[in-house]
């Protein structure tokens, strides 16, 4: 059911995207030199959809980046609580092992 969703919403969105490329595909030139209008020395004639996909990915994943390091403080107090809960763990079942087979049902029994 989850991969039917899925392409429910991917194949429009491709669907789109290939027919967004195929109605700019006319060039356009990109400059990457800010001083010379006319004559620029870093110029590449690219295609208008080409140039506009590429902006979006850039876009992700700048913002993806951000997102990421902004997530940082997170994701180190989950890796502290998880070492945290190992150490617990283990010590419950050190304790555990500690206490004898005929205990254990009188402790249980308590509870």
């Amino acid at each position: 059911m989850k991969a039917f969703f899925k392409a429910l919403v991917l194949v429009p969105v491709a669907l789109l995207i290939v027919l967004f490329s195929v109605a700019n595909r006319a060039p356009v030139r990109v400059s990457f030199d800010p001083i010379s209008r006319d004559a620029p020395v870093l110029a590449f004639d690219l295609p208008l959809f080409a140039v506009i996909l590429a902006a979006i990915a850039l876009g992700v994943l700048i913002g993806g980046c951000a997102s990421w390091l902004a997530q940082g403080k997170h994701r180190k107090a989950a890796r502290i609580n998880r070492r945290e809960a190992e150490k617990l763990r283990g010590e419950a079942q050190s304790l555990r092992a500690a206490v004898p087979d005929s205990a254990l049902p009188a402790l249980t029994s308590r509870v």
